[in-house]
């Protein structure tokens, strides 16, 4: 993935997240939230056909209250289904429609569509509830990285991949290497030697159906993991078997008791501490750098606005910003046409504001307010920036949230701002 696409995916992450936490906060008085997953493949004629029968059958639910809430949701869901074409986007779409309380008795009629998740949508799925469905979405968005797994004995061995948190098998291969010898065997020696070559041939065996799935995506992959009982996987290893670029990927070896389909699950579970590890390790090697360039250099900017000056002036390299931030922007223009911009929780009313060059009043509702993330990355897209989302999983990535206000940034060269 390139550094643009990777920024995108980014972005439209960070994008779901706030709708996700949006209807998370939401609650139906009855079960009359409707949640739709639609596939990619799904016929979107098939999908209004199951809203009209859901409609339909909606008029047997007893409370008034509820059965006028759920069908007005699915007229919404139907009437935004009639924008699209046959198919859905890429990876599917996901509709969430429902009267949500308000406090006071009084309710509001809420509707969502979010295209192209993360990952493709894997079935269909229609839930009505008192809340909405957001958690295979949220299972999406948590996903990150791709892994090679091996698992491996002297009898069988499995390969497969870790997407996120999906463990996807793949690939299996049963040894024909012989037990050890018994008495009246042929002679131990030739015994020896021809297991020797059975168990070397079985190593080559398995590398070469990791060869076969990992080396084509091996630009794509975050690292591989080995698993299997002593002395297997260090055998393999040590053999050099494996793909030479393969071979560098290798994040760990980890003891794992069985070594079919199971194994690998086995081994993501063994290998927990590393993945985690992994998972961050470019957070910290930004952050690493910022914390350096903050106490020893003069390379680090944070704050919304030093950030946002020097993202105008072009001098930010790569633009820090915190998964957790929920931040708005307001831009005022007084009545002497002096342009301000003030970050505000997102929230909040947007507030009163005095003109910092010339003191004349504003009228608050007549300034324009946006998401800052939004604000601060189309600044940084004008201007060659890279944007960089930090996790809160880790001290100097929450410190980066609570100290600097979750915006920050290398440059490119000193501007003294």
């Amino acid at each position: 993935m390139s550094e643009q696409e990777q920024e995108q995916s980014d972005k439209q992450k960070y994008e779901f997240r706030k709708v996700i936490e949006e209807l998370k906060g939401y609650q139906g008085s009855g079960t009359q939230l409707v949640s739709i997953y639609v596939p990619e493949d799904k016929l979107l004629s098939d999908v209004v056909a199951h809203v009209t029968q859901e409609h339909s059958e909606a008029s047997n639910i007893k409370s008034k209250d509820t059965r006028t809430a759920v069908q007005d949701a699915l007229t919404s869901i139907k009437d935004r289904l009639r924008y699209y074409e046959t198919h859905p986007p890429e990876n599917g779409m996901v509709l969430f429609s429902g009267a949500i309380d308000t406090g006071g008795g009084r309710t509001d009629m809420v509707t969502k569509v979010l295209e192209s998740p993360p990952d493709p949508i894997e079935s269909f799925r229609y839930h009505c509830d008192s809340d909405f469905l957001t958690e295979p979405l949220e299972e999406m968005l948590a996903d990150k990285g791709l892994f090679g797994l091996v698992v491996l004995d002297r009898r069988e061995a499995n390969v497969g991949w870790l997407k996120g948190k999906r463990v996807e098998p793949v690939k299996s291969a049963s040894s024909l290497v012989p037990g050890k010898q018994r008495k009246g065997g042929q002679s131990a020696q030739r015994f020896a030697r021809l297991r020797l070559e059975a168990i070397d041939n079985f190593y080559q065996e398995v590398a070469g159906m990791a060869n076969d799935l990992f080396v084509p995506e091996r630009h794509e992959m975050d690292g591989v993991l080995v698993g299997g009982p002593s002395p297997t996987k260090d055998e393999f290893l040590d053999g050099d078997y494996l793909h030479h670029e393969l071979q560098d990927m290798v994040l760990g070896k980890f003891d794992v008791a069985y070594t079919d389909e199971s194994g690998l699950y086995d081994l993501v579970d063994a290998a927990e501490d590393v993945l985690a590890e992994h998972e961050m390790l470019q957070d910290k090697q930004v952050m690493e750098e910022f914390f350096k360039q903050l106490h020893d250099g003069d390379l680090a900017t944070y704050g919304f606005d030093q950030t946002r000056k020097n993202l105008n002036m072009g001098a930010v390299e790569q633009l820090l910003i915190s998964e957790d931030l929920r931040k708005d922007v307001v831009a005022y223009t007084c009545e002497n046409g002096h342009d301000e911009y003030e970050l505000i929780n997102s929230n909040a009313t947007t507030p009163e504001h005095d003109c910092t060059r010339c003191g004349a009043s504003v009228d608050a509702e007549a300034g324009e307010r946006e998401d800052a993330i939004d604000h601060l990355m189309e600044l940084g897209e004008q201007r060659g920036t890279e944007t960089v989302f930090i996790s809160t999983d880790f001290e100097k990535g929450e410190q980066l949230l609570t100290a600097f206000g979750g915006i920050a940034g290398l440059l490119r060269y000193s501007t003294g701002v």
